[in-house]
């Protein structure tokens, strides 16, 4: 088992929830979250004042899968989150060491 997190453009939060949904991935946890990376933020003008905007808005997207789905949902992500543009964002895989489904008590693949 393995968590794949991602962190995307907010306005791509629906085409990838699609995407993960027609592989059969049925539950993800979306956080609203701050920063930046090699574009360093970016300058914008209010009121005729210019500013730095140093951390971006994006979203981070956390799913459990099974090992063998991880090459197939990082497909999938990384197809529906890309604009070709600068700050498209990341993906991060790390192992599962135990899962529990709270409400049952099933464990790892089965919580899932």
């Amino acid at each position: 088992m393995k968590i794949v997190m991602a962190v995307i453009k907010p306005f791509k939060l629906e085409e990838v929830r699609d995407a993960l949904t027609a592989l059969g991935v049925h539950g993800l946890t979306v956080t609203e979250v701050k920063g930046y990376g090699r574009q360093k933020g970016h300058t914008e003008i209010y009121r005729g004042a210019e500013y730095a905007v140093s951390f971006l808005p994006k979203l981070k997207i956390e799913v459990a899968v099974p090992s063998d789905l991880v090459s197939q949902v990082i497909d999938a992500i990384t197809a529906a989150a890309r604009t070709g543009q600068i700050g498209d964002g990341k993906i991060f895989v790390t192992p599962i060491e135990k899962a529990v489904r709270i409400r049952t008590g099933e464990t790892d693949a089965d919580a899932l």
